[in-house]
């Protein structure tokens, strides 16, 4: 995902806004889930990152998924 969205993994931190400081969309979103999916091998409900505002919110939202 970071390859694809053209970040650098030393910009990215749990304070950093997803829309305005990194500069994410929807689509991005949305490609953000569907690699974790895959990445995992389970399947997050996107409504977990609906209210997502920080790097930070989203990993609170699947963190104790994750097990």
């Amino acid at each position: 995902m970071i390859s694809e969205s053209g970040l650098n993994a030393d910009s990215i931190s749990p304070e950093k806004r997803l829309y305005d400081d990194l500069q994410l969309d929807s689509l991005d979103m949305v490609g953000l889930l569907l690699n974790l999916n895959d990445y995992t091998g389970k399947k997050f409900d996107p409504t977990l990152f609906k209210d997502a505002r920080i790097v930070q919110d989203l990993v609170d939202s699947i963190y104790p998924l994750w097990e």
